[in-house]
């Protein structure tokens, strides 16, 4: 029961992951704050913030809905000025809210890329503004971002600029603020390794794409654990998986939602076999190649968790052009290119060789 009587500040939480962090931590006997903006029921999103009042004061928590459009600065500030009102302060603050839209430059309206960085950076940033003179009182405060580590691999950014610069906004919101409150408020952030199951998701991925998502239920667990710790431990860029892994949790079957699919891998997390980039370079990889393998962050094995082998099939050496595509063969899994539909060309240049 470490989060009992703790207060959580939670945007977002009338659904999805929001709303299972809020479950978690309702468990314990927490009091949650459900600022989110859906008060009526929406046409086809499940829950409004009363639904989910019900569900955490079911779980044994205490629940506080508020209606909050995080675009909206006064709508923050009544919130927070009635969750203190109510439980006396705030211990956590977790900025769940976020608005996504996969399009290009080209195809991006106006209204939606002001919607993604109203609502994912600016008002991250003003939640946690007028938070924080609050947090600040609590032995043990806490602001986790939903919000990726930050890679700055042009790929993340070619397909969903806006996009990424806006959770990258978020990002850069942890740098600043856990550096600016080191020692008075522990602030973080926290990505899954893989894609979860959500409405979004839904509306992303279409018919058939939560078999391979995982449950809410593991960024849960992992906001649980970074909620739970001392606020020495701020200024980190988490992934679900790995902080799991570190706390014992070894059969991962129980989070997804068909055990044994292949899954997703999310954005923004370069898939880096080890020592792949070490093997290129030996063969003339290029410039751009070998800066992409130090900037790749955080460094992991590809999805469906296969291990790179490295080691010839032969004593006799292969020629610099086979040997690489023995490399990448190693390092794309089957299961990884149907895990996300993707489809590979590679190009080499430099001198000629003779297969």
């Amino acid at each position: 029961m470490k989060l009992a009587g703790c207060t959580l500040f939670i945007t977002g939480a009338s659904r999805g992951i929001g709303k299972a962090i809020a479950l978690k931590a309702a468990k314990d006997g927490a009091n949650i704050v459900i600022a989110a903006k859906t008060a009526e029921p929406h046409r086809t999103l499940p829950g409004t913030i009363y639904t989910a009042a019900e569900e955490i004061e079911a779980a044994g928590g205490k629940a506080l809905p508020c209606v909050v459009n995080v675009r909206e600065e006064q709508q923050i500030i009544n919130a927070v000025e009635k969750a203190v009102k109510t439980f006396g302060g705030i211990d956590i603050l977790v900025n769940n809210a976020s608005a996504i839209s996969l399009s290009g430059t080209l195809e991006t309206e106006t209204k939606k890329a002001n919607l993604m960085m109203d609502v994912n950076v600016r008002g991250t940033y003003l939640t946690s503004k007028i938070c924080l003179p609050h947090l600040r009182k609590s032995k043990n405060a806490h602001i986790l971002n939903l919000s990726p580590p930050l890679n700055l691999n042009p790929i993340w950014f070619k397909n969903h600029c806006a996009y990424t610069i806006s959770k990258y906004g978020m990002s850069m919101c942890v740098l600043g603020m856990a550096e600016e409150f080191r020692g008075e408020v522990a602030v973080n952030a926290l990505w899954p390794k893989t894609a979860i199951y959500t409405a979004a998701m839904d509306m992303l991925g279409g018919s058939g794409v939560e078999k391979q998502c995982r449950k809410t239920d593991i960024l849960a667990d992992a906001a649980y654990c970074i909620l739970t710790k001392p606020k020495s431990f701020t200024g980190n860029f988490v992934i679900d998986e790995a902080l799991l892994k570190e706390e014992g949790i070894k059969d991962f079957d129980v989070y997804a939602i068909a055990p044994g699919h292949a899954l997703l891998p999310d954005f923004f997390l370069d898939v880096e076999p080890d020592m792949t980039g070490m093997k290129l370079e030996q063969h003339g990889a290029s410039q751009g190649f070998k800066e992409e393998k130090k900037s790749s962050q955080p460094k992991h094995k590809g999805p469906d968790g296969a291990k790179v082998n490295l080691e010839s099939a032969s004593a006799k050496p292969l020629s610099p052009v086979a040997e690489t595509f023995k490399v990448i063969q190693g390092a794309i899994s089957e299961e990884f290119v149907k895990a996300i539909q993707g489809v590979f060309l590679f190009e080499l240049s430099g001198k000629t060789f003779i297969c």
